[in-house]
């Protein structure tokens, strides 16, 4: 049974996505009278982040109508007014392939931890059948593998993204965090190393100064040009004289001119600015600007990532705008927009008609009446659980790749991988996250990176991985022989230490781009889905474009109080603090959180 709502508001917002989460939040802020709609009972749209069991939930969703939209007959209008239905066809998630890789739990056979060793180990003389001394009592328990059925009921140890993203240290998103006091609403990670691909194996990117002395595998004259050339683009910048030849070239012709050596060529263009073959010289110059800023303000690299993924943040900016009077409504659906002398009256939602002064909607509710352009941003997405890192070390890391197209139609591929640590999933497993701009189906586009580095084929539990630690997210320096082998073993052991795929799934997002026409109406503002950057920063910039459209001389998400410093009408005002009294406070704040534990 649908609520009713309050009727008359200053801003409706639809769709609680990264943009209109921003521009609800600042709204609210300024003391703007917000109501936030979703069709959906999750947050996020098609920002959320899914533990395992609402990924399958989602999953089947998709596959069910949802047309439930009122019809224009219904809608009582004013002889002036005008009712354009709503839809979701601009939201639309196309090519669902899930597949499993592994067995149910009943059809494993049983696996023991000695049967696992001797065959890892293997030394090589053929004598299979020597005793263990009599002193030595021989240890044999039963390795759990995954299963199916394993990883459905640790589902709650999941946290799957449908558009994950990282947070450059010192990007939009960041600052915005910090100015407006929201980020004490999220937790994050350090990214703690960027790859790349380089002589057929992935290498790690030195991202410092002290990294790029550091990595024998760059000779001293390549440190020196690589150190100079990153200074050039951090401290002049693209509109310095040193690029002005450049405006209208490549940012791969600039690093040509220069005469550098194909390492410092690759570290720059890959690694560094993630650029292709057609990035402009001034994009080139601002993503290695930017991705040097962003090093050394919370770590060796540039990047952050949200715990518990990247469909927290715009939950982060709805706890705001409830904070400061926001009334929110989970399913509950747009169902059309009434039109008046070229601007939104009201909308209709279920039973009610809901005035308002501003409507911001998400791209996914557009009556098609006033869409131009569906867009050419269209992205491919792969999900992955696997065994183990693409990339093994001493420890667990939060790992970023950018794999540049090896031919002609394909796209560079971004991939994040997340292993326990960050909550997205259980231990022993890791998250592979891949993304890039569609060009047939999410499968085949990703499939040359895919080929790669992951073993995506079913899984033979009869076969005993080469390494006894194939299900926990570090290899410890004493065992690192186990992966070594011999030289005849070495092309078999390097495909046998692929990560193997255990589930996937690949998926077509909508395009970003989407554009209006004309005859939409001045007060309708356009929120749009996940884009193609690495980062947030065009949500950011698009919701401030918005909030600045609506209400161009209020502040942008001022900073919000923290709750000591609220003070509530009648009260009196605390006077100033002095260190004694903020060490009592802090006391008493203790152990009340003790007590209420």
């Amino acid at each position: 049974m649908e609520d009713d709502l309050p009727t008359e508001y200053d801003v409706i917002v639809v769709g609680t996505g990264m943009t209109e989460s921003i521009v609800a939040a600042a709204a609210s802020r300024i003391g703007k009278k917000v109501l936030h709609l979703d069709s959906n009972e999750y947050y996020g749209g098609l920002w959320a982040t899914f533990n395992f069991d609402g990924l399958q939930k989602w999953i089947e969703d998709l596959k069910s109508s949802k047309d439930n939209i009122k019809d224009v007959s219904e809608i009582d209008l004013q002889p002036d007014e005008k009712f354009l239905k709503a839809s979701d066809q601009y939201s639309t998630v196309e090519n669902i392939e899930e597949t499993w890789y592994i067995s149910n739990e009943a059809d494993l056979p049983v696996v023991s931890s000695k049967d696992t060793q001797t065959d890892s180990i293997g030394d090589g003389s053929g004598s299979g059948d020597e005793k263990p001394d009599d002193d030595k009592v021989e240890k044999k328990e039963n390795v759990k593998q995954w299963s199916i059925d394993r990883i459905r009921k640790e589902y709650r140890k999941f946290n799957i993204d449908l558009a994950p993203k990282l947070l450059f240290a010192r990007g939009e998103l960041v600052e915005l965090l910090i100015s407006s006091n929201i980020s004490r609403y999220a937790e994050f990670r350090s990214v703690s190393r960027v790859a790349t691909f380089m002589f057929g194996k992935l290498k790690r990117v030195p991202c410092s100064r002290e990294d790029i002395f550091k990595d024998k595998s760059v000779k001293f004259e390549e440190k020196r040009m690589l150190l100079k050339l990153l200074t050039s683009c951090m401290v002049q910048g693209a509109d310095s004289p040193e690029f002005q030849e450049f405006q209208d070239k490549t940012f791969l012709e600039y690093l040509q001119s220069k005469n550098l050596t194909p390492m410092v060529q690759y570290y720059i263009s890959q690694a560094i600015a993630m650029a292709t073959d057609n990035t402009s010289c001034r994009d080139g110059v601002n993503r290695t600007s930017h991705f040097l800023n962003s090093i050394g303000r919370y770590g060796n690299t540039p990047f952050l990532w949200p715990m518990y993924g990247s469909g927290e943040l715009p939950q982060c900016f709805c706890r705001l705008c409830a904070v400061f009077g926001g009334v929110y409504c989970l399913k509950r659906q747009l169902d059309g927009i009434v039109i008046d002398d070229h601007k939104c009256k009201a909308i209709i939602s279920g039973k009610q008609r809901l005035t308002l002064e501003h409507l911001v909607v998400g791209q996914g509710h557009l009556p098609p009446e006033i869409v131009a352009s569906e867009g050419e941003q269209r992205i491919s997405r792969g999900i992955f659980i696997t065994d183990r890192s693409i990339m093994q070390g001493e420890k667990e890391n939060l790992t970023l790749l950018y794999y540049p197209p090896e031919e002609a139609g394909q796209e560079a591929v971004t991939v994040i991988e997340l292993g326990p640590s960050t909550n997205a999933c259980p231990q022993g497993l890791f998250m592979v996250h891949m993304t890039c701009k569609r060009t047939t189906n999410a499968k085949e586009d990703l499939a040359y990176v895919v080929n790669k580095f992951l073993k995506a084929e079913p899984f033979d539990p009869s076969v005993i991985r080469s390494s006894i630690h194939s299900h926990t997210q570090t290899v410890s320096p004493e065992k690192r022989h186990l992966q070594e082998g011999g030289e005849e073993d070495k092309e078999e052991t390097a495909e046998n230490l692929k990560p193997q795929v255990l589930w996937s799934l690949y998926l077509n997002l909508p395009a970003s781009d989407i554009k209006l026409n004309e005859s939409a109406p001045s007060n309708l503002h356009l929120c749009s889905g996940p884009d193609l950057e690495l980062d947030f920063d065009f949500a950011v910039n698009q919701a401030q474009s918005i909030f600045k459209t609506m209400y161009p001389d209020e502040e942008f998400l001022p900073r919000a109080p923290d709750p000591e410093e609220i003070v509530i009408e009648g009260e009196e005002a605390p006077g100033p603090k002095f260190e004694g009294d903020i060490e009592a406070e802090e006391k008493q704040d203790v152990e009340k959180a003790e007590k209420e534990e």
